[in-house]
């Protein structure tokens, strides 16, 4: 049986493990949403960024898309993922089902917040994410990065996230 990973947003550009194949998918009951403060990857303590996580919305679905792990590298794939993603504990890692645009349903791993960490900040205004974005820098680079190379890609795999094509353009705007 395959291994699946679900990406959303840094998993997009950066998935950091050997991909057989990716399929454009949609992850029902969850919303992609910059409502996780970074203060390792993308931010500090002292100025978090935001990074994207899945937010639990009944009837949403978040668009993305679904990475099958090369035969052979599953348990050295889920180690990784679980350094990368689980390096504060404030993602929840999880298997759901996630529909593929060629009809197949696959059980992906997936990455989605803990509401109750202290780093969950859903509900801020567009332009105070845009603010926060414009001036953080963390272990990884800056937040800037982060976000552009996110809706770049996005749009790569014909997917289309007015939210956050905003933000990378608002962000631009202020940055310069």
């Amino acid at each position: 049986m395959s291994m699946w990973v679900f990406g959303y947003g840094s998993l997009l550009w950066n998935p950091g493990f050997e991909v057989a194949q990716s399929v454009v998918g949609k992850l029902p009951d969850y919303a992609r949403s910059f409502c996780m403060r970074s203060i390792h990857h993308r931010g500090t303590v002292e100025q978090p960024g935001l990074v994207l996580a899945l937010d639990q919305q009944a009837g949403k679905a978040c668009e993305g898309v679904a990475l099958e792990v090369v035969a052979g590298q599953e348990e050295q794939t889920l180690a990784y993922l679980r350094e990368r993603e689980l390096i504060s504990s404030a993602y929840v890692e999880k298997e759901l089902p996630v529909q593929l645009v060629d009809g197949r349903t696959v059980t992906a791993l997936v990455y989605v917040i803990d509401e109750a960490h202290e780093q969950y900040c859903g509900g801020l205004e567009l332009e105070e994410q845009a603010q926060i974005m414009a001036r953080a820098v963390g272990g990884r680079g800056p937040n800037t990065e982060y976000l552009y190379n996110t809706a770049d890609h996005l749009v790569t795999v014909g997917l289309h996230d007015p939210a956050l094509e905003w933000l990378a353009a608002r962000v631009r705007e202020i940055s310069v």
